[in-house]
């Protein structure tokens, strides 16, 4: 029986770190411990609890199973689970997630370096867009040497420019930390906490758990408690080295206000740190940790769409349809990030609630007997607020609903679905006593 070497678990766990590693969770830290100020221990806890934690957890849950997330979707209804992975797969994949941070990567790691008079230019955005999913393409064409690719070579460097970043903060800080303010002086904990789900890396760990599984039997592992153990051993690898690097970003966060003030948004802080570190030699450096952040997250997302798809479709070849999804990423990343931002924003809202409950429901599968009822009742009663949240952030108001649903505990703090999740969740286990079902989903 082959067993996994531990210096390969550990290149996994690398890779597992980069793929959820990207620019939006740059640049999130940075802004809270400013915010947070002298309360930055309880305000990273938070966050870390979120933005580490659920992921990680929905990275064991798909190991457990030893499937894909369509699987534990289809606990609910195998059509079901179907449709949710498409929806799933499409939000991270070319119509929202890859796009958006091929952007991302043009605006906060290229543009500076480009001329005044060319930023506006449409065809700036399109060659460094191309030239981005060109590379992307290439280096997701053999899937079985993302570990090698990613794990073994781009996050070391990655790393290694963080680290340099954090050294030249630690040995000449820019201040001291100062009072918290807004939501941080209020709750802290909390606050972070909703930050760290605002990450959106649950949704993506969805489609990153199959990556770390294939990665694990491309090494010859076909035993499923061990492949769920170097699994669970991988994420744990990732979450620490996820933790450090949050701590370290929002500890430049901490000690920015003396000397830079309050930034609006942690691009624009990240920015005036490594200048005020750096130089104008440290936006060299910035350019280098967002196009490895955002490279690392993008080659994540097209292999595991490309997989999905290429089974799910199966006249297609994984390399045709990492093809398609890269031309297709490269037509609306083109929209611009404003544009993207907007369609994803309510979209997310949806299914993001779905997801977390989802997760937990697999995660406590047998405590509830792996009643169908159970996760029907809990999904539809998450997805009924859910889907009034995304319909307010597309501006499609409802007010006498709206009013019903401010009066559910936790609805202002962005998180109403939690009780109708767990009433819907009594009842269908109580419906199942009552009625049994003819069938039931148990991992085995």
């Amino acid at each position: 029986m082959k067993s996994l070497p531990r210096s390969h678990v550990f290149f996994v766990g690398l890779m597992l770190f980069s793929l959820f590693f990207g620019a939006g969770n740059l640049i999130f830290p940075p802004i809270l411990g400013q915010q947070a100020g002298d309360s930055f221990i309880y305000a990273i806890s938070g966050f870390i609890l979120t933005g580490v934690g659920l992921p990680l957890l929905t990275v064991i849950a798909i190991a457990i199973s030893g499937r894909d997330m369509q699987h534990l979707a289809s606990r609910v209804h195998p059509k079901f689970g179907i449709l949710f992975a498409v929806i799933v797969y499409l939000s991270i994949g070319p119509s929202m997630g890859i796009p958006r941070v091929a952007n991302v990567a043009f605006e906060m790691g290229v543009r500076s370096f480009v001329p005044e008079s060319l930023q506006s230019s449409s065809w700036v955005l399109f060659v460094y867009t191309l030239v981005f999913f060109c590379v992307v393409y290439w280096l997701c064409l053999n899937p079985s040497k993302l570990v090698v690719r990613v794990g073994n070579i781009l996050t070391p460097l990655l790393l290694i420019s963080i680290t340099i970043l954090f050294i030249a903060a630690m040995m000449g800080p820019l201040g001291e930390a100062q009072p918290a303010i807004k939501e941080y002086a209020v709750s802290p904990g909390f606050k972070g906490f909703m930050e760290g789900y605002l990450t959106m890396d649950t949704i993506a760990a969805l489609a990153f758990g199959i990556i770390v599984i294939n990665a694990i039997r491309d090494q010859g592992v076909q035993d499923k408690r061990m492949i769920t153990r170097a699994a669970i051993q991988a994420a744990i690898i990732a979450g620490v080295g996820l933790s450090l690097v949050y701590a370290a970003l929002g500890f430049l966060g901490v000690t920015s206000v003396t000397g830079l003030g309050y930034a609006a948004n942690g691009g624009q802080l990240l920015t005036q740190i490594v200048q005020q570190l750096f130089g104008e030699a440290g936006l060299i450096l910035l350019a280098a940790i967002v196009t490895l952040a955002c490279l690392t997250t993008c080659i994540g997302l097209v292999s595991a769409c490309s997989q999905y798809f290429s089974t799910l479709l199966g006249r297609f070849t994984y390399n045709q349809i990492a093809f398609i999804i890269c031309v297709l990423g490269l037509l609306v990343a083109n929209l611009g990030l404003n544009k993207i931002i907007s369609i994803s924003i309510p979209i997310l809202l949806i299914i993001y609630p779905v997801s977390i409950v989802l997760i937990i429901l697999s995660l406590s599968h047998r405590l509830f007997g792996g009643r169908q009822s159970v996760y029907v009742g809990a999904l539809v009663g998450t997805f009924i607020i859910s889907i009034f949240d995304g319909l307010k952030q597309a501006e499609i108001q409802f007010d006498t609903i709206l009013s019903w649903l401010k009066m559910l505990p936790l609805y202002n703090q962005g998180i109403g679905w939690l009780v109708p999740a767990i009433v819907g969740g009594i009842i269908g286990y109580l419906l199942g006593l009552i009625w049994p079902e003819s069938k039931r989903f148990f991992t085995k």
